[in-house]
């Protein structure tokens, strides 16, 4: 028997040991990298919530002068910060009041008060002072100085009943009694309520925002005429009747489409039963429409079944001007058939004022001198219409142009790979649409009959909002049909004019005023 070592024996349990630690490296290998992809994915998702979360701060710290939303969304003190911001601005500019500028209006401006009629409906005098203001002695027998005055207007209201005294005449031929036509609100051997009445329910439920019932109790307060929440309800239903037949929104349609240049904005309602009396069901939230000239005081809604591109072109296919509107794509559609479009600098300066609130530092100042740029431009234009110019300055007008380019193309280049939680960079995104949109923004330069902004339908979108949020909603597509007609013609005729009695009982005579087309 031999004592030397089992040399293969050996080497076999040394590979075997070096393939057992190979595997172990191997396992821990895999571990680590497994460990690593985890930890490099929770740095990743730890690092889109940080930017979810700015993006939640922006989106909270947004209000209406950075969005779209209304002023009454604002927070609350929203209104007091932005004052607050105003003054510092003012304070840092050149543009400080005068330490000898008072407050309010300044000498020549007409002022907004009462004036003194000068022939008053009734003089009544008053019983003279008793004794003296200063000095207390009785002023029995003390000589006249002269009369001094003091106005107050205010309606009496009066209620009365007509009653018409229809003739009976008996055909000579036939025999048959034929009865006298009563006015269009009196019904024979009926008692109905006549224009004052039924202007008062149509004023308070389409202006006044307040629901039926509401609406015939304060009729029974204010006026003393018991009135039905039916009645009030059937008041708007049958002037929007009246304006259906004699061709209202035909008429209204005929206007505006001979108008240079119209605005146009959109709003989302509420409808209790949004598919009511529809022969299929539209996909999408209902809207109403709101297309309205910047200059003739001509307002037309139209309730939309939804924001789908094909509901918004269907309505605006008879124009053929310029089309003042946000950048919503509905109305890029229309495109070949207007005569070009103007975005909304409004709506422009908002997304640049939110971007400049976005950071590193002052990195977006860009967006800031965006806006100085667009409202330098603006003022230009301003001065040039006083002026009588056919044109803006082509060489002011080129260095604008110019300024602007460049502050896009910054913020393009400065944020065209910084992180976002979702997409683009905000500061990216808006840069690539001022720089795609450009020609469409600076329109107004080029034709002085375009306005600037979107504000005037903006302004009408509002009626919109604040019936909802004091109603709350429409019941269903019919009466929120009726609700836009009303108020337009309303609104329309005020501008031209008329009371809102001479209105309503112009249309319920059957001869409501429509709108002549532009010249």
């Amino acid at each position: 028997m031999s004592d030397a070592p089992d040399v293969t024996s050996g080497s076999g349990g040394q590979r075997e040991l070096v393939a057992r630690l190979r595997a172990v490296v191997e396992a821990k290998d895999a571990e680590n990298a497994m460990l690593r992809a985890e930890l490099e994915a929770q740095r990743e998702r730890y690092r889109r919530l940080e930017l979810r979360v700015a993006e939640l701060e922006r989106r909270l710290g947004q209000d209406s002068t950075t969005s779209g939303t209304p002023p009454s969304k604002d927070p609350i003190g929203a209104r007091e910060q932005r004052k607050a911001e105003r003054t510092r601005e003012r304070q840092s500019s050149e543009r400080e009041r005068r330490k000898d500028r008072k407050r309010g209006g300044q000498p020549g401006h007409p002022g907004a008060g009462l004036a003194r009629d000068p022939d008053p409906d009734e003089r009544t005098e008053v019983p003279p002072p008793a004794e003296c203001s200063r000095c207390g002695t009785g002023l029995e027998g003390a000589e006249r100085a002269g009369t001094w005055w003091s106005q107050v207007r205010d309606v009496q209201i009066t209620r009365f009943v007509t009653e018409y005294l229809l003739p009976l005449l008996t055909c000579p031929c036939c025999g048959k009694v034929n009865a006298a036509q009563a006015p269009p609100w009196a019904h024979p051997g009926s008692v109905s309520y006549g224009p004052g009445i039924n202007t008062a329910a149509v004023l308070l439920s389409s202006y006044g925002n307040v629901p039926s019932e509401r609406t015939a109790n304060l009729i029974g307060m204010l006026l003393g005429v018991p009135v039905s929440p039916g009645f009030v309800d059937l008041a708007s239903e049958r002037l929007s009747a009246r304006l259906e037949d004699a061709g209202f929104d035909d008429a209204m349609q005929a206007a505006l489409a001979g108008e240079p240049a119209l605005a146009a904005d959109e709003t989302p309602v509420n409808l209790l039963d949004p598919h009511a009396g529809l022969a299929e069901a539209d996909a999408g939230a209902p809207h109403v429409l709101v297309v309205r000239t910047p200059h003739r005081g001509l307002t037309w809604l139209r309730a939309l079944g939804s924001r789908q591109h094909a509901a918004i072109t269907a309505i605006l296919a008879f124009f053929t001007g310029f089309l003042i509107s946000d950048g919503y794509g509905a109305y890029q559609d229309l495109l070949p058939q207007l005569a070009g479009v103007q975005q909304c600098c409004q709506h422009v300066i908002r997304r640049c004022r939110a971007v400049t609130k976005l950071g590193p530092g002052g990195l977006q100042s860009w967006a800031a001198e965006v806006i100085e740029i667009l409202r330098e431009a603006h003022q230009a234009v301003g001065e040039a219409l006083a002026r009588g110019d056919p044109a803006l300055d082509a060489e002011l007008l080129a260095k604008l142009r110019q300024r602007y380019d460049e502050a896009v193309a910054f913020g393009i280049t400065h944020n065209r790979h910084r992180d976002w939680h979702d997409g683009n960079h905000p500061g990216y995104a808006l840069g690539c649409w001022l720089r795609d949109y450009k020609e469409q923004v600076w329109l107004f330069t080029r034709e002085f009959s375009v306005e600037w902004t979107n504000n005037c339908s903006e302004q009408a979108v509002k009626a919109a909002k604040r019936h909802q949020a004091v109603s709350g909603y429409w019941h269903t597509p019919r009466t929120l049909a009726r609700w836009c007609r009303i108020r337009s013609y309303l609104d329309s005729a005020a501008n031209h004019g008329l009371t809102a009695l001479d209105a309503v009982t112009r249309a319920l005579a059957g001869d409501p005023w429509l709108p002549a087309s532009a010249a």
